[in-house]
């Protein structure tokens, strides 16, 4: 087996249980190895770090499964691992639908798996866990006997793998709607089709947390895709939601939503742009008592770093000027390149720009499916605050 050899002048990242080894913190690689192949991480006085998987295509070098030099990459380690990340979901409280396996937080770095009910979804980011995808759709169909086992590795990061984009069954058989149920709701997901895994677990506890807000208001949500937070505001007494997404697929699936649950009569769905959307009620004077803004991520990486501020600024600015006084806004960012102070700063500057006054109720993060690795502040992305208007 290959062993790398790291830099002797590097942060100590990795000993403070970072799993990524990025290409400038090599000093050599010593023995043959092929891209995906697993190899031994050692500090520059010889001291073992960790044994994972090698990608020389990519600037995360390596991506360190384990740290017990006597610990076997198999796949009863992957069993195991798996277990593991059950375990600890229901030890919480999680079942039927939630995300099993969250990458790096449960230990296995590059690897997505979503239960919806009896169906999984499973993403494979690194070319290292490409090459135990067979083993893990065998263990997820041994240890849970699924419906269909889904794979939705269409998403760009592949590419940085030199990996192609797919998706398919890999498993059974998968329908294109599934019904799941959250927090009381009954809600469709098109796995094969929707965002990313087809739905978005991450914000399942910031959903019930807005309750006390939305009771008898009038509420406006930008980026709604499916519905889940306009059905969440209809579900705690909202006595109106208005909500936009720019895809007419979500915005017709979030209608069935609405329709399942019987809230026809209090969420009207619509196709729209949210940045015209709220410079058009902005013109028209309209004023709503709480603005749900839930966008995708602005910054995908630091080069968009910059029009992503510019884009945060502006839903933010214009989500507080058609607010009425003492109105709430509940906004989000799922930007890792833009951390919580930054987001902060962001939204300071929309307020003064706005002139009004802000009161931090709640700053919240992501569903505890989706666990923080503390050496690792890529595992925490999600920033979520509820805001009040002082005008």
């Amino acid at each position: 087996m290959a062993k790398v050899i790291l830099t002797p002048h590097r942060k100590k990242r990795i000993e403070k249980g970072h799993p990524w080894v990025f290409k400038t913190e090599i000093e050599k690689i010593e023995g043959n190895y092929s891209p995906g192949d697993l190899v031994e991480v050692y500090d520059f006085k010889g001291k073992f770090l960790g044994r994972g998987y090698i990608n020389p295509l990519s600037q995360i070098t390596v991506r360190i499964l384990t740290r017990n030099k006597d610990e076997e990459i198999d796949r009863n380690f992957f069993k195991k691992r798996i277990e593991d990340a059950f375990e600890y979901r229901q030890k919480l409280g999680f079942n039927g639908s939630f995300r099993l396996v969250y990458g790096e937080a449960d230990f296995l770095p590059a690897l997505i798996v979503d239960k919806f009910e009896d169906v999984f979804v499973i993403q494979t980011l690194a070319l290292g866990m490409e090459r135990f995808k067979d083993v893990i759709v065998d263990i997820l169909r041994k240890m849970f006997q699924p419906r269909g086992i889904y794979e939705r590795n269409d998403v760009p990061v592949r590419e940085l793998e030199g990996l192609p984009l797919t998706k398919g069954c890999l498993y059974g058989n998968v329908p294109e709607k599934i019904l799941i149920e959250e927090n009381g709701l009954k809600l469709y997901v098109d796995v094969i089709n929707g965002q990313k895994t087809g739905y978005f677990f991450d914000q399942k506890e910031n959903r019930l947390a807005i309750g006390p807000f939305v009771k008898g208001a009038e509420v406006l949500e930008c980026f709604c895709y499916t519905g889940s937070f306009a059905l969440s505001a209809a579900r705690f007494g909202a006595k109106k939601v208005i909500a936009f997404d720019s895809s007419r697929e979500a915005v017709e699936l979030a209608r069935e939503n609405a329709a399942l649950n019987g809230f026809e009569g209090i969420i009207e769905f619509h196709e729209g742009n949210a940045f015209d959307v709220l410079r058009h009620f902005y013109k028209s004077g309209k004023k709503f008592d709480v603005v749900i803004l839930d966008p995708p991520a602005f910054a995908k990486n630091k080069q968009a770093l910059e029009g992503a501020i510019r884009g945060y600024k502006e839903i933010n600015l214009r989500g507080l000027k058609i607010l009425k006084p003492g109105g709430f806004l509940i906004t989000s960012s799922c930007s890792h390149h833009v951390d919580e102070d930054l987001f902060w700063e962001i939204i300071e500057s929309a307020a003064w720009d706005a002139h009004v006054t802000l009161r931090v109720i709640e700053r919240r993060t992501q569903a505890k499916d989706h666990p923080i690795l503390a050496a690792s502040d890529e595992t925490r992305y999600l920033k979520f605050f509820i805001l009040q208007v002082i005008k």
